[in-house]
């Protein structure tokens, strides 16, 4: 098949960001008196919208939360970003080195994942070729957004490669008729079983041998 485009997720995949979203997270919920744990977050909230993971949380511990949690959360997050946030090992190596068109599909906010890459000096890099969940009506894993940008990125969905380091990412790529990889190469991964049947690595060195084999299948 030919590959001629290639979307990234953001966190987990371009920033190893997931582990300092999970810690603030925990922290901020342990104030209002609620408990969950790295494998929690595992579980139920990676590769979900914030306002998703706020229904699970009202959902699971029939508790409201304060109306300022969201803000807070945000802003701590960012603060974190400041001094704490780090690209994937040899992502930006990759990147610099590969030969076709990329863009970002990420759950995140339109404010986070541009911060997010600025911080990491990849704003440019990306350009305006940056899609959030906040533009299409279902989050992952609904196949919309990674559709809406092959769409806006002019390429047809089989011929978009997807990567992706959570479970409603795979499942929303496999829905939208996309070639997708699991990069498992994130901090808040280490340690975890693959996914049984998805396709991973994780190692960004190893990437442009497995975009060929990809492209060579028969």
């Amino acid at each position: 098949m030919q590959v001629d485009l290639i979307i990234f997720d953001c966190d987990g995949v371009i920033a190893d960001s997931e582990i300092l979203s999970a810690e603030v997270l925990i922290d901020q919920l342990a104030q209002v008196g609620i408990a969950v744990t790295l494998q929690d977050i595992r579980r139920d909230f990676l590769g979900r919208s914030f306002p998703t993971v706020v229904a699970t949380i009202r959902q699971r511990f029939a508790r409201n939360l304060p109306p300022e949690f969201e803000a807070t959360y945000r802003a701590r997050l960012l603060d974190r970003f400041e001094t704490d946030l780090a690209p994937t090992p040899g992502i930006i190596d990759m990147l610099e080195a590969l030969d076709r068109p990329v863009c970002v599909a990420t759950s995140s906010s339109p404010p986070r994942v541009a911060r997010t890459l600025q911080v990491l000096g990849l704003a440019d890099r990306f350009g305006s070729h940056v899609f959030t969940a906040s533009q299409v009506a279902r989050g992952k894993p609904a196949p919309d957004l990674f559709l809406f940008a092959a769409n806006q990125m002019n390429c047809p969905p089989a011929r978009a490669l997807v990567i992706e380091d959570s479970g409603p990412g795979l499942e929303a790529a496999c829905a939208a008729g996309m070639p997708v990889l699991h990069y498992r190469g994130g901090i808040h991964l280490a340690g975890e079983p693959p996914v049984p049947g998805a396709d991973g690595f994780d190692d960004w060195a190893h990437f442009p041998e497995i975009l060929s084999r990809i492209e060579n299948r028969p």
